[in-house]
């Protein structure tokens, strides 16, 4: 149940802080008290968003907060969604949701920080706020099958179908996402086959380049290398006066002075060195000029050749070979994935049957468990609509199987409604007036409360459209839903006031600031003539008075 709720600088309320009874709490007060901006401040502990346009005091953060008691059963429901967050358990459990003077959300579960969403999650299971607009709901596909669900206690089995659900959708994803990758790399794959081929073929070896650039130059230069070496050796040993005879000639000059001069052995060794090293020197020149020769041939194919590197180069923006031999493997491996694509693809559509074979059957599970209920449904909510004076009333729910899987199942659910008898039923938003609307919603939500085991529901203005006899009935269901939740009740009827075990005034009072929104638990005296105002106005009559006590049994 809802223990206590505090509020602090929301809209017209400044400060407000209420304890609530178990039972039927009802909640009165004159239209503009603030019953509603209650309403709305407990929606941001649902989850619900919020602006600084909320703040009464623009300079300073609005509170909320909300303290749940919960019974054994309900605790023990949650204890699994603590365990999965990473939240320590507490009773009472305590919601928190702040607003800043610059806008900042913070939202509190038991004094820790979350996320809103986990907010809202938590809040779902705690409490449900009907409010005003809530009827129109009512002709929504999602809250018809919603009704459903709830009555057949399908969470279990809709958080299975989820999983598979999420797995099934994800494989589409990961299929198109292939299927458009593939696609592109086989739009792609003939100019990948043709950019490696034209690389490939050449047989480029990572050194080649400068190889063949420095053959290329040497034959682009062979008469001027032969004719060079022919007169190097002409100099060294082929001449008249070359340096080889005439270094021989001092090398025996050297040999007469070494028999007296001690110093002439170190010059004629020295001599004798360079003399076989140009003699060597003079060998080679003579041989290497012997074969260079010119060959245009060879030159041509060089040329040839190195144009293909120089044009390969220049077309992928690159500089060596070494690089065009990178950009080669990297075709090739394109290649290879877009020859892979299929196999990839076949895996998960395989995967992806599989899987559909799983939501299938879960998606069948949950059709034979809502078809089976249906029937209890529609018998129980007929019983309150009897109750609600309503005995010709006629519900009809049908479950049509869709062609493809959605977040749910495959299943659309259509509630057809008709008040009044010997009128076949339609879809509720083209038949049901404005009271019709009320009093189906409560047997609704009546019907469903039991089987979603929420602590606690909040009714605002339920009764509209109705007065009378089907407001005292209306009271009396609302006070056997009770007995086994919490429920709170916005009323203006007296019918309904009277048959709550607690009665709280919401009402508005002038101060030094401006006008605020608060709230008071009545006694027994303050309940009559609260009640008695509802029937015959302020100041109430006598008449009311008596009649107000007769309404509480007094």
């Amino acid at each position: 149940m809802l223990a206590s709720l505090s509020i602090k600088n929301y809209a017209i309320i400044r400060k407000l802080e209420v304890q609530f009874d178990p039972g039927l709490c009802v909640i009165t007060g004159e239209t503009g008290a603030g019953k509603s901006i209650i309403l709305g401040a407990m929606g941001l502990i649902l989850g619900q968003r919020a602006d600084t346009s909320v703040l009464n005091n623009q300079k300073g953060k609005c509170v909320v907060e909300g303290r749940f008691a919960l019974n054994d059963t309900i605790a023990g429901q949650l204890d699994s969604f603590f365990d999965a967050n990473d939240l320590d358990f507490e009773n009472p459990v305590i919601l928190r949701r702040e607003i800043t003077p610059s806008g900042k959300s913070r939202a509190f579960i038991n004094d820790t920080p979350v996320q809103l969403t986990l907010m809202r999650a938590l809040g779902l299971n705690l409490f449900d706020i009907h409010s005003q607009h809530s009827n129109l709901e009512l002709g929504k596909r999602h809250f018809q099958l919603n009704v459903v669900d709830w009555y057949s206690e399908n969470s279990s089995l809709l958080e299975r179908y989820t999983t598979v659900y999420k797995k099934y959708r994800a494989l589409l994803k990961q299929r198109d996402e292939l299927a458009a990758i593939a696609g592109q790399s086989k739009a792609d794959f003939d100019y990948f086959q043709f950019q490696f081929k034209q690389i490939d073929e050449l047989q480029l070896k990572e050194s080649e380049q400068e190889e063949l650039e420095n053959e290329a130059e040497m034959l682009s230069h062979s008469e001027e290398i032969k004719t060079g070496l022919g007169h190097v050796y002409q100099l060294l040993d082929g001449g008249e006066f070359d340096v080889l005879s005439q270094l021989k000639d001092a090398i025996a000059q050297m040999q007469k002075l070494s028999s007296y001069f001690s110093e002439a052995d170190s010059l004629l060794s020295r001599l004798n060195s360079q003399y076989i090293e140009l003699q060597d020197v003079a060998g080679e020149c003579e041989r290497m000029a012997e074969t260079t020769e010119h060959d245009p041939n060879r030159l041509e194919a060089l040329t040839e050749r190195l144009n293909l590197i120089y044009s390969l180069q220049q077309k992928h923006r690159v500089e060596t070979v070494a690089e065009l031999l990178a950009l080669r493997d990297s075709f090739d491996q394109k290649i290879q994935a877009a020859e892979s694509y299929d196999e990839q693809l076949l895996a998960v559509e395989k995967e992806i049957e599989q899987t559909r074979h799983q939501v299938a059957k879960v998606a069948d599970e949950l059709h034979e468990v809502r078809i089976k209920n249906v029937p209890a449904i529609s018998n129980e909510i007929h019983q309150y609509l009897t109750q609600l004076g309503m005995p010709n009333a006629r519900l009809k729910i049908e479950i049509r199987k869709k062609d493809d899987f959605g977040t749910n199942g495959c299943d659309d659910v259509f509630i057809l409604f008709s008040a009044n008898k010997g009128v076949e039923p339609e879809e509720i938003h083209k038949v049901a007036s404005g009271g019709e609307l009320s009093r189906l919603m409560l047997a609704i939500k009546t019907v469903v409360a039991k089987s979603k085991s929420l602590p606690a529901i909040i009714f605002d203005e339920i009764d509209t459209g109705i007065s009378g006899e089907i407001a005292a009935k209306m009271g009396k269901i609302l006070f056997d839903m009770s007995k086994y939740m919490q429920v709170l009740n916005i009323t203006h009827l007296p019918q309904i006031a009277s048959r709550g075990t607690s009665h709280y005034k919401v009402y508005k009072q002038e101060t030094t600031v401006g006008v605020e929104t608060d709230i008071c638990k009545l006694t027994d005296n303050e309940r009559v003539e609260e009640i008695a105002k509802m029937l015959g106005g302020d100041p109430p009559q006598q008449a009311a008075i008596v009649n107000a006590k007769e309404l509480l049994g007094i």
